[in-house]
């Protein structure tokens, strides 16, 4: 790995093109990764998946030269709250991108309170759980609904919350 990259992270909204366009990406990326695996699902029947107004938060990636190049985004999840779609373009993996997406995850579930970023990746995504492990995320029990896919890996990161400050009463 190169030294860390001058990105910025900048939350967005679910819908944003930049953060659409990453999605995007990562499923095609995922596709061909699993390609051999046809009657597998590498991610969930329609009637299960990401509702976008689920998303608590949408972090994206850019270079100084504003490029995209990470998505990340949390949901809650019963207590927790689930990092999805974390994806880092190819061309710029390796340069710590990964990481910073990371740590803003991190920070902006303390401001939400959780407690525990909970995730799911695939057997086929050893850099992304290593890229994890590094972060501090543990393995736990594959959780609903993932158990549907027969090669989900899961993991947790408990998360120190920050308190809300509460407004000052005027006097």
């Amino acid at each position: 790995m190169t030294g860390p990259a001058p990105v910025t992270v900048c939350r967005l909204r679910w819908e944003d093109p930049d953060a659409v366009a990453l999605r995007t990406a990562m499923t095609g990326e995922l596709r061909q990764r699993y390609a051999d695996r046809p009657h597998d699902p590498i991610h969930l029947p329609p009637a299960r998946v990401l509702a976008p107004g689920s998303v608590a938060w949408t972090g994206v990636a850019y270079t100084a030269d504003a490029t995209p190049v990470g998505h990340a985004a949390l949901r809650w999840h019963g207590p927790d709250l689930e990092l999805k779609r974390m994806y880092v373009v190819p061309a710029h993996r390796g340069r710590g991108i990964a990481d910073q997406l990371l740590d803003a995850a991190r920070e902006a579930a303390g401001r939400l309170g959780a407690d525990r970023i909970v995730l799911q990746t695939g057997d086929r995504q050893p850099d992304a759980v290593r890229c994890y492990e590094r972060a501090g995320y543990r393995p736990v029990p594959v959780f609903p609904p993932y158990d549907a896919l027969p090669y989900s890996r899961c993991y947790a990161l408990v998360v120190r919350s920050t308190p809300r400050r509460k407004a000052p009463v005027p006097a």
